[in-house]
């Protein structure tokens, strides 16, 4: 049976969540190394002119923005509102009109069945409740709207590489779900259930074409992508540990790499109905 959170525990886990992903720039990595991942979601829950389209843990509107541009009345949700103000700044920028509001995946601030659309790109994985999160997406959902989750596998690279940085970094609280589970297709289908129908899950691969090497890439996670930052910070102290650390995924990196420095990233496009 799932561990599930205390009450004194819950605000602050989510307290710290919000805390790491507002290190470093975040919105740097997902314009310059995961761009095409929102569209993606997009274009897989066929969002249209009119439809009511809510992102989940948008960060800086990685999936908003796309939706937005197809005439969709999006509201972008994220529990880090450094990252709201970027994807709003950026949407203006184009002149575009979403709601950037403060939420939390587990306990989403809106009514049954409001939205034709639920999205989430690389995003909901990273709430510890994967049933609450799972509850939350389908609730807001209205009966025949369209899901579209992409996750990170497992298997995959930044699957592994949270495989790889978990020695270095305390053991998460109990219940604390690791985000790319959300990547494996049985847990999705187990979280999801029979409330919704015509589920379909494929795995893809992201070509990260940015950063030439793995020393590049290595140097750009530990400036500006949150957990790694948050996992290096850690190690202050511990030097031996940290050069440790930057062997291993420097190594990985290589395994990687598929030529001129480039790396296939895999990750999980799941679409579903609302039944």
């Amino acid at each position: 049976m799932m561990t599930t959170f205390t009450s004194t525990l819950r605000p602050e886990l989510k307290a710290r969540h919000r805390r790491m992903w507002a290190l470093g720039d975040y919105p740097s990595v997902a314009s310059e190394v995961v761009a095409e991942l929102g569209p993606t979601a997009v274009e897989a829950a066929a969002v249209g002119p009119g439809d009511r389209v809510l992102d989940v843990a948008a960060g800086s509107g990685n999936a908003a923005i796309p939706a937005a541009r197809r005439g969709a009345e999006v509201v972008a949700t994220d529990l880090t509102p450094e990252l709201l103000d970027v994807g709003r700044c950026d949407a203006e920028a184009e002149g575009l009109a979403l709601t950037w509001q403060e939420a939390d995946a587990e306990d989403l601030p809106f009514p049954d069945a409001a939205f034709d659309v639920v999205v989430s790109s690389v995003g909901v994985m990273f709430a510890p409740d994967h049933r609450a999160s799972a509850d939350e997406l389908v609730r807001v959902l209205r009966p025949g709207g369209r899901l579209a989750l992409v996750s990170w596998t497992p298997e995959g690279f930044i699957g592994r590489m949270f495989a790889t940085m978990k020695p270095y970094v305390p053991a998460p609280p109990p219940g604390v779900q690791p985000p790319p589970l959300w990547g494996d297709e049985e847990h999705v289908a187990g979280l999801l259930g029979d409330r919704v129908v015509d589920l379909r899950a494929q795995r893809r691969s992201l070509r990260v074409t940015t950063f030439g090497d793995a020393a590049t890439f290595l140097a750009f996670f530990k400036e500006r992508y949150g957990p790694t930052i948050a996992a290096y910070a850690g190690l202050a102290d511990d030097p031996a540990r940290a050069a440790a650390l930057d062997t291993d995924l420097l190594a990985l990196a290589a395994a990687h790499d598929v030529g001129d420095g480039a790396m296939d990233w895999e990750y999980l496009l799941v679409t579903a109905v609302r039944g």
